[in-house]
Formats: C-alpha cells, sequence, structure tokens
C-alpha cells in the first residue's frame, strides 16, 4: 500500500512538472533556430535555417527604440521586437516592446495569451492594473514612476494609463513569449470581422442593442505595431 501510495504521489509530482514544462514557449533543443522564412513547413513557431546559413543579423534590429514613436487616437504606441522582427528569437522565448504614451494617453485593456510581462517605465508615471479570472475578477491596480517595475500575469486582462494631461510616458515591457500574442478587449469585442450578433452582445452586456450597433460602427485601431 505504501509503495503504490508513493508511485501515486511520484506520477502527480512528474504530471505537475510536465505541465510546467509545456504551460509557456517551448525549450530550445539547441543553440539556436534562427526562423527559415522560406520554408513551407507549418510548425508550432517557425521552421529553422539551417546553421550554416546563420550570422549576427539574424539577431539584430536596428529598431530605434531609444526615438519616440507617434501615437494613435487612443494615445498609444507599441513598437514589437519579436519573433517577427528578429529571427534570432525563435524558440527562445523572450520579446520585448517599448510603448509611448501621449498624455492622457493609454494602452487599452489587452491580454498576452501567451505571456506574463514585466513593465518598466522610463519616462512619466502611468496607472497600470489588472483583473483576475473568475468568479472573483479582483481588480489590482498601481501608480508607477519612472524606474517602476509592474508585473502582469500571463493571460490576465491589463492596462497602462498616463495620467498626466502635459507630459508623455514611456515604458519598456519584456515578454515570456517569442509571439506574446495581442488580444485588445473592445477591438476584439467590438471590431470583429465580421461582426459578433448585437443579440449576444447586447444579453452579455445587458444594454440595448443600438448601443452595440454604435460600439461596432466605430473605428478600432490596432496600436500594436
Amino acid at each position: 500500500m505504501a509503495s503504490s501510495s508513493s508511485f501515486l504521489v511520484l506520477a502527480a509530482f512528474l504530471a505537475l512538472l510536465s505541465w510546467h514544462a509545456t504551460a509557456s514557449d517551448p525549450s530550445p533543443l539547441q543553440d539556436f533556430c534562427v526562423v527559415d522564412k522560406n520554408s513551407p513547413v507549418l510548425v508550432n513557431g517557425f521552421v529553422c535555417k539551417n546553421p550554416m546559413d546563420v550570422n549576427a543579423d539574424d539577431f539584430f534590429k536596428a529598431a530605434n527604440l531609444d526615438k519616440p514613436r507617434m501615437t494613435n487616437k487612443v494615445g498609444s504606441n507599441v513598437t514589437l521586437i519579436n519573433v517577427m522582427q528578429i529571427g534570432g528569437l525563435n524558440t527562445l522565448g523572450i520579446s520585448l516592446a517599448r510603448i509611448d504614451y501621449a498624455p492622457l494617453g493609454q494602452n487599452p485593456p489587452h491580454t498576452h495569451p501567451r505571456a506574463t510581462e514585466i513593465l518598466t517605465v522610463l519616462e512619466g508615471t502611468l496607472y497600470v492594473g489588472f483583473v483576475t479570472s473568475n468568479p472573483e475578477n479582483k481588480f489590482l491596480s498601481k501608480v508607477l514612476n519612472k524606474g517602476d517595475v509592474f508585473v502582469f500575469p500571463v493571460g490576465l486582462i491589463h492596462f497602462q494609463f498616463n495620467p498626466n494631461p502635459y507630459k508623455p510616458a514611456v515604458a519598456i515591457a519584456a515578454l515570456s513569449s517569442q509571439n506574446p500574442g495581442a488580444i485588445t478587449i473592445a477591438n476584439a469585442v467590438f471590431g470583429s470581422k465580421p461582426p459578433i450578433s448585437d443579440d449576444v452582445l447586447a444579453k452579455a452586456f445587458q444594454v440595448e442593442k443600438n448601443t452595440i450597433d454604435w460600439l461596432q460602427a466605430q473605428l478600432w485601431e490596432n496600436n500594436h505595431y
């Protein structure tokens, strides 16, 4: 009986380890796996190019992240540096972004389905927060100043807002995936193509259908570039 119990405990422990091992980007099995952009093969991630053809430029981008960016109508610009910009990031499980905020601008509520985010404020002040999953939906928020750091757990809805009406703000975010993905809540719900039935959304948000129709008629801009 003791031996059987020990086996079950060991099996459960190994299952937990296995779950953690597959809960984010797969670990690399070689030094690097630079994206082969010419390969027609579809895999979870990208096919590797021949290591003999790899050079330093596969790990480099003149991104000008020290330069300010123009912001959109919600007052932000997210400049992505992921596997789509640097092929050498393939299988390495990391990426980053520069985020520019206009005065009173925001990076609206969104989620990264494949990554935890750690954000550092470089200039200005940000009001940030995230909401936990159902059923608690607990809202955790903080005002960040220059040099402060905040973590947004993987998959949770979060935002950043610049409360200063006169000065812009800048942040750098590191993310735990080569391709974190981003789902901006308003864009996805009200700007989907084709649109979600207004009957469905009116019931979900408990508002009149004409309110949903008005929201769906708006231009929902992307702020990720």
